[in-house]
């Protein structure tokens, strides 16, 4: 679901010093939580929150029935909009969930009288069937295809139907009454509750979506902490503080990690802590680094060209930003960076060698010098370090590290390839997102590539143009990331998995017949060292036959201001803000010194 990019620019830039010109700092009492995103925001549907920029602008207005516990880990699912976690059925196929009562969509003039209603079971049942609608195409339906009894059967019959039947019951999917929602699992899915946790199955207002219609993704109405009452494209998102917000309180109990470091001062506070939050969309590294600097952004990761000013060492930052009172979380990243063929290609599909030629030509430790400051871990295949799946030690054979002897098989590679020097391959189109890094990423690729006779060409695209193109197959190779949904290795694997292609997670459209067998018969299992040995041998087959150029898997490396309070580093930051606050005596202290 979160495709992220690798990391206009005269108008940027120009926005950036106009943003930041001010020498005097204005400070007010009021609690703003100021942040800043790389690329623009496609809307605010729920359904289509494939990215992490979309899924974390609609966390700020929606919700779903469960949550990650914000300080506990290993992270822990807990209930949201569920009165309590689901009872679940000894087959493991019924899930029954009592809805929290008393909970209020945000008032909208979608509403009568522009009041918002109580939230109620078969909202969800709604949303879950508008994420099904085939009419819609909703990017999150590779996430429940064929798992919820008589939903895929629903969204077959009405394909074909002028106007889907919304009101047609599906066995599966029932509001067993006003509070109590109901599903039966077509088969065994031991990742559905981590599904409920995740944007695409948030909750929606059917008379919002009616009022709205094809605009409703500009006009976001949850129950969520936030109100945004218009979204728009413009380089500004600001939402306030949802005044009928049910009573939500800071956690009280955490891992022992977050009670050291101070995590529970605010133990027991109504949520959301802040009034207000600003969103800065700046697609370029530097003029992100130019307002985080001038305290204009709470906390930020580190650009690639000024890590080494602001961690010296590599690890400790530097003395002038401690002085302001700035810190530094160093964290691992459950993600994965990678240059996807396009296997609908017949250029790419039926030739390994050709992708295993390209990947040993790759010199996977020098990008990481370049473009991650050497902090990353070369990916050996899909699944990160940190769960089952990731094998420890294993050393791809196809794997580039800039050496003479893996040049050499490369071109012996492409010669079995049958295009010798690259004679009788087309040039072939590199498809990125247009930020800095991004494009210097692309012209890297072309580069390695060149030392084997192969040409590029890097195209660059903004973040919601790129997604559209790889979702209607309009792509030869395309640089891009994967963060994960949930934390196990079947969301990176499914990526791989045949009939998730495109408009689902695999957007390369990579379809071998034995990884297909072995993850559906995996994705049945509980976590057992028999699913781990399943997860191991689909690795493994993923780096020999290089369906992607493997990246990294990346480290984060994030600095915040003295006066933002109870930020941790999360892989799953839906609904992070909610529990993040601002010391407005201390910021006017630190602004001082900035």
């Amino acid at each position: 679901m979160k495709r992220r990019t690798f990391t206009l620019l005269s108008l940027l830039l120009a926005f950036a010093l106009s943003f930041s010109s001010c020498t005097k700092k204005q400070v007010t009492n009021e609690k703003v939580l100021n942040l800043a995103v790389s690329s623009k925001v496609k809307g605010l549907d729920p359904i289509y929150s494939n990215d992490l920029y979309s899924s974390s602008e609609v966390a700020r207005v929606y919700e779903g029935l469960l949550e990650y516990h914000y300080l506990k880990r290993p992270y822990t699912l807990k209930p949201n909009l569920a009165a309590a976690m689901p009872e679940v059925s000894k087959d493991g196929l019924t899930y029954t969930f009592k809805i929290l009562k008393g909970v209020m969509f945000q008032d909208d003039k979608a509403f009568p009288n522009g009041k918002g209603r109580e939230l109620t079971a078969e909202d969800f049942v709604y949303s879950i069937k508008r994420l099904a609608d085939p009419k819609l195409q909703g990017l999150g339906w590779w996430l429940l295809d064929g798992k919820i009894a008589g939903l895929d059967a629903w969204r077959k019959s009405n394909a074909a139907k002028d106007k889907v039947d919304y009101s047609e019951k599906v066995e599966g999917l029932q509001a067993l009454d006003r509070y109590t929602l109901q599903f039966k699992l077509a088969k065994a899915f031991p990742q559905f509750l981590y599904s409920l946790a995740m944007p695409f199955t948030y909750a929606t207002a059917k008379e919002v979506v009616d009022h709205y219609g094809a605009e409703f993704l500009n006009h976001p109405v949850g129950t969520g902490p936030f109100v945004l009452p218009e979204f728009n494209q413009s380089l500004k998102i600001v939402y306030t503080k949802n005044p009928t917000f049910r009573k939500k309180l800071y956690p009280s109990d955490a891992s022992e990690e977050f009670k050291a470091i101070g995590m529970l001062e605010d133990a027991g506070k109504p949520l959301p802590l802040v009034d207000k939050i600003i969103v800065n969309i700046i697609v370029e590294s530097q003029p992100r680094w130019l307002n985080f600097n001038k305290g204009k952004i709470d906390y930020m990761t580190i650009p690639k060209d000024n890590f080494d000013a602001a961690i010296p060492s590599g690890k400790n930052l530097s003395g002038d930003l401690k002085e302001k009172g700035i810190s530094l979380l160093i964290s691992p990243s459950l993600d994965v960076t990678y240059t996807a063929f396009n296997h609908d290609l017949d250029l790419f599909k039926g030739n390994t060698k050709l992708r295993q030629a390209m990947s040993l030509a790759y010199n996977v430790d020098k990008s990481n010098e370049l473009f991650y400051n050497n902090q990353a871990l070369p990916a050996q295949s899909a699944v990160p370090p940190g769960i089952a799946g990731h094998i420890v030690g294993y050393q791809n054979p196809y794997r580039g590290h800039g050496k003479a002897e893996e040049l050499a098989l490369a071109k012996k590679l492409l010669l079995e390839a049958g295009y010798p020097g690259g004679k009788g391959l087309p040039e072939i189109t590199y498809d990125c997102p247009s930020s800095t890094v991004s494009r210097q990423i692309g012209e890297y690729f072309k580069k390695q590539m060149a030392q084997i006779g192969i040409k590029i060409k890097v195209m660059t695209n903004p973040w919601p143009e790129l997604q559209k193109k790889i979702t209607k197959r309009q792509v030869m190779l395309y640089g891009i990331a994967w963060g994960a949904d949930y934390p196990d290795a079947e969301n990176f694997l499914q990526l791989l998995f045949g009939p998730n292609k495109a408009p689902g997670a695999n957007g390369s459209g990579y379809n071998n017949p034995e990884m297909n067998r072995l993850f559906t018969v995996a994705a049945l299992l509980q976590d057992t060292p028999e699913r781990t040995a399943l997860y191991e041998k689909m690795t493994r087959i993923a780096a020999e036959e290089v369906p992607w150029v493997f990246g990294v898997h990346r480290q984060s490396f994030v600095l915040s201001h003295g006066w933002l309070k109870n930020y941790v580093a999360t892989d799953f930051e839906a609904g992070q803000a909610t529990y993040l606050n601002v010391n407005t005596k201390k910021k006017t202290e630190l602004s001082e010194k900035l």
